[in-house]
């Protein structure tokens, strides 16, 4: 019985590593393309995507 839960323990965390690389890769495909224009304190920085 111990390695039945061992098991499904293995399993649980490979479904919500899947599942967290997949939202990972989902937000990385919204982020818009195009010219990135940032002001900080090493002055402006223009970043084409």
């Amino acid at each position: 019985m111990n390695n039945r839960n061992v098991l499904y323990f293995v399993i649980g965390a490979l479904v919500v590593a899947v599942a967290v690389l997949g939202y990972k890769f989902y937000q990385e495909r919204q982020k818009p393309a195009g010219i990135e224009i940032e002001i900080g304190k090493g002055g402006v920085s223009i970043e084409n995507k």
